[in-house]
């Protein structure tokens, strides 16, 4: 791949990572990016960098444009390793004395991460810096999703360089939104999901005051997957629906099972709810990816999971999800829990008590079966998700 100009001396330059299928517990099963961006001007900016081991990319792509020696400085969004792995590597290359803009969190990072004596600027949120002919300026986005994000914005061209919000794990030598089509939002849902629902009142408040201060943005620039020019609008308008949480007429049934048991009732469930005229998938956890999991939760107003009992205690697979869910936080659902069982059942109270903790409002008393439901059983899991595709539409 080679470098793109992206706007007038304005080039991304980073690197596709073809073949990652996991992202610290997140399935990218399109690959994905690590996008750096080198701004040509009176002064030379290289705003990020790349994964550790993808460096000789990277620079072979500044190579093409310019000397790496003749970068005047870094800029430096965001600290996790995907962005920064590889910033020893070209702090030797362009100079050791080059500075590194950061915001104050970074600087604390970069430099307990790296103890390197390097030449850190620590930025104010909204200072400005002139490069020549374009000036520059730096929003902090605490927490979203590290203490130390910035976003970098050239007045100028009116291009937000966004760090980790907007993005995707995707991987394409489509660049834009324009070329990649309307299928990147199923991509851009799942990052969101997965990385920054935890942070959606920080995201809404964020995207208030961008609007206040009158920021005017013609294209959008993540540190992964597409760039966002033909339509920006439609990728924040997505992050205020996602951030609020807006569910639409959708349940989901995420469940496992040992003999089948667990499973026969979670299709009827479903099959109940998708009854009433909602949107009901069932999902069996171990032929899901959490990371899918997730994605599909973000937008279902019922959450109902089901679990059989293994030594006292809610089934493993079970219990992973649930810890999962519960570090995003999902805001705004109903749950229910059910299950079958030999001849103990505490897993589905269990069930019940991780989702009171995620503060879903319990519609239904739990419901339990023992062994193997019968018919009758079957025609109560039916019931049951009736009741829910009831709750459902009546928008509890």
């Amino acid at each position: 791949m080679k470098p793109v100009e992206i706007a007038k001396g304005i080039y991304s330059v980073g690197v596709i990572d073809w073949n990652i299928r996991d992202f610290h517990g997140y399935s990218t099963e399109k690959g994905s990016s690590y996008n750096a961006f080198l701004i040509v001007d009176e002064k030379v900016i290289l705003i990020d960098t790349v994964k550790k081991g993808h460096e000789d990319q990277l620079l072979d792509h500044i190579s093409q444009i310019i000397d790496p020696k003749k970068i005047d400085m870094v800029i430096s969004n965001h600290t996790e390793m995907d962005h920064t792995g590889g910033l020893p590597r070209i702090m030797h290359a362009i100079g050791e004395q080059k500075p590194i803009y950061c915001s104050k969190m970074g600087l604390k990072n970069l430099s307990q991460h790296f103890k390197q004596q390097w030449n850190y600027h620590a930025v104010e949120n909204g200072e400005e810096l002139n490069i020549g002919s374009r000036n520059l300026s730096f929003i902090e986005t605490r927490m979203l999703h590290w203490p130390d994000s910035m976003f970098t914005y050239v007045k100028e061209d009116q291009i937000l360089f966004s760090s980790d919000a907007f993005g995707q794990h995707y991987a394409g030598y489509e660049m834009f939104d324009d070329v990649v089509g309307p299928t990147i939002m199923s991509h851009a849902k799942k990052y969101f999901a997965n990385i920054l629902m935890l942070y959606a009142p920080k995201i809404l408040k964020l995207i208030e005051h961008v609007s206040e201060i009158g920021l005017e943005i013609k294209m959008i620039c993540p540190d992964h997957g597409i760039f966002w020019r033909k339509d920006p609008g439609k990728i924040i308008e997505a992050y205020v629906q996602w951030s609020n949480q807006i569910a639409g007429k959708k349940a989901v049934v995420i469940y496992d099972t040992m003999w089948h048991s667990t499973e026969k009732m979670a299709k009827a469930i479903a099959d109940g709810i998708s009854q009433e005229g909602v949107f009901a998938r069932p999902i069996h956890i171990r032929s899901s990816h959490r990371s899918d999991i997730i994605t599909e939760v973000l937008d279902a107003k019922a959450i109902v999971v089901g679990s059989p009992t293994l030594n006292n205690g809610i089934f493993p697979t079970v219990s992973d999800t649930l810890t999962y869910m519960k570090g995003l936080k999902p805001r705004n659902k109903i749950g229910a829990a059910f299950g079958s069982y030999g001849w103990s059942g505490e897993s589905i109270k269990l069930v019940r008590a991780e989702l009171e903790a995620m503060k879903f409002e319990i519609i239904e008393p739990d419901l339990r079966v023992k062994y193997v439901p019968d018919d009758a059983d079957i025609e109560a899991s039916v019931a049951f998700g009736r009741k829910i595709g009831q709750a459902v539409n009546k928008g509890r």
